[in-house]
């Protein structure tokens, strides 16, 4: 898909691939490009954005609830605390993706995470949002980037800090996916219908 936004079943106009499912439409119109903040929301994110790779985000936005009922929420300290029994456990859950290297990544992400001062995995992500003012609006799909400085960089810190199975292509995905980016097209809808943002303060006298 390369092109611009196309009436949707109400006649308004929406990003492409939001209407070509219908398993799509609530997300794209209603989670995809808002912000998300707090650690297990983000570890959440970022744990489906790596079940993803390689695979259509149909196929993991599909699975969303059995991901959560197997992952215990992705709460965290929850996952941190899974033992091999929980592991095998999600290897045989026809509810997930059952593939080894990125359940075993998920297990040694939180027990990473758990380490972490609270509120530290959601500065570090919404650290590399880059300036809204400096980024183009995008019009048709072929404007939007699968890849940029930000997510480069988002991957790297990530990795440094431990976090496995996060690279530069899932990275950028993660910034869309939880409003580091609006890449919304512009006529969208879910662009075009949001309250403006509200004016910067006046710095202190």
């Amino acid at each position: 898909m390369t092109g611009g936004a196309v009436p949707g079943p109400d006649g308004a106009p929406r990003c492409p691939w939001g209407l070509s499912t219908p398993d799509y439409l609530p997300y794209h119109d209603e989670e995809w490009g808002r912000p998300v903040h707090g650690d297990d929301a983000l570890f959440e994110r970022l744990c489906l954005e790596a079940f993803q790779s390689g695979l259509s985000w149909i196929t993991i936005l599909r699975r969303r609830e059995g991901f959560r009922r197997a992952f215990a929420g992705f709460r965290i300290a929850a996952v941190a605390a899974f033992t091999e029994a929980d592991r095998e456990r999600l290897l045989a859950d026809e509810g997930i993706i059952r593939n080894r290297a990125k359940v075993d990544a998920t297990l040694a992400n939180a027990r990473v995470l758990a380490g972490w001062e609270p509120g530290e995995l959601d500065d570090l992500i919404w650290s590399h949002a880059p300036d809204p003012a400096a980024r183009p609006v995008p019009r048709t799909l072929a404007d939007v980037p699968a890849v940029t400085p930000e997510s480069t960089a988002l991957a790297k810190a990530l990795k440094q800090r431990g976090i496995r199975f996060v690279g530069p292509t899932t990275a950028y995905a993660l910034m869309q996916a939880c409003g580091l980016v609006d890449d919304h097209l512009a006529d969208c809808v879910a662009r075009t219908a949001r309250p403006a943002p509200a004016p910067a303060a006046a710095p202190a006298p």
